[in-house]
């Protein structure tokens, strides 16, 4: 069923979801804080965009344009409602393609920072996956890939530029030889653990093209209080 409701913590955005499909977690949330925006900054992709919640928080730190990049054309719809309710259009575009193919069309060296909040579970024999496609495109590397990502920003991106990525921890050190081997080199790392006395269950991660080595670990995020609560940390990615 179509919906929409105000983005978390953000009460003058609104979003179009389908609630029967896979919603907008609060990793979309995470990353866009976790970007930085340099002076530099001239043009933004968001790959696998959904419903557009990343290019409508990027908008309210920069009024550059973005681009996100959809392959699923229900929720590439879905992405054009959102990016109209909340009057971006001039801002932000939406396009319906997969981004391998967009890649590959593409000329290179043309984006300043590359965000992506991609599948996290790869498919494996036995493995659990959703009836529902939407689920399991959300969920699983079906149509994007670890490899298939970095192969995207390693061509994409101009010389010196960002990407940013959210992830699970487990996957990290994947994650990290498969950016080097790239020439996509790690900057920043940050874990985010659901409360104090708890396992990162979210790793945010900073990778430059070309860039020197040198590697910095972010303060680790939490996001609950002892009583349940979001902490100040958390808050600050509402303002």
């Amino acid at each position: 069923m179509q919906k929409i409701n105000y983005l978390l913590g953000f009460p003058h955005l609104k979003i179009y979801q389908d609630e029967e499909w896979f919603k907008f977690s609060l990793d979309s949330v995470l990353l866009p804080n976790f970007v930085k925006i340099k002076k530099n900054t001239k043009k933004i992709l968001d790959i696998g965009t959904g419903n557009a919640v990343i290019p409508i928080l990027l908008s309210t730190k920069t009024e550059v344009p973005i681009l996100g990049v959809e392959i699923q054309r229900d929720v590439y719809e879905l992405a054009k409602l959102s990016i109209c309710e909340n009057k971006l259009e001039g801002q932000i575009s939406i396009l319906c393609e997969d981004i391998k193919e967009y890649t590959k069309r593409q000329e290179s060296d043309c984006f300043d920072l590359i965000t992506c909040n991609p599948p996290y579970f790869k498919i494996e024999k036995n493995a659990n996956i959703n009836d529902d496609l939407h689920k399991q495109y959300a969920r699983h590397e079906i149509l994007l890939d670890i490899n298939t990502l970095m192969l995207s920003a390693r061509k994409l991106l101009k010389n010196g530029g960002t990407l940013s990525i959210v992830h699970r921890p487990k996957r990290l050190m994947e994650i990290l030889l498969c950016a080097k081997e790239k020439k996509l080199e790690p900057k920043r790392i940050q874990f985010v653990y659901p409360k104090k006395g708890k396992e990162a269950n979210i790793v945010l991660m900073e990778f430059i093209k070309n860039g020197n080595s040198g590697l910095k670990i972010e303060e680790p995020l939490y996001i609950y209080n002892e009583q349940g609560e979001y902490t100040e940390q958390m808050q600050k990615n509402f303002s």
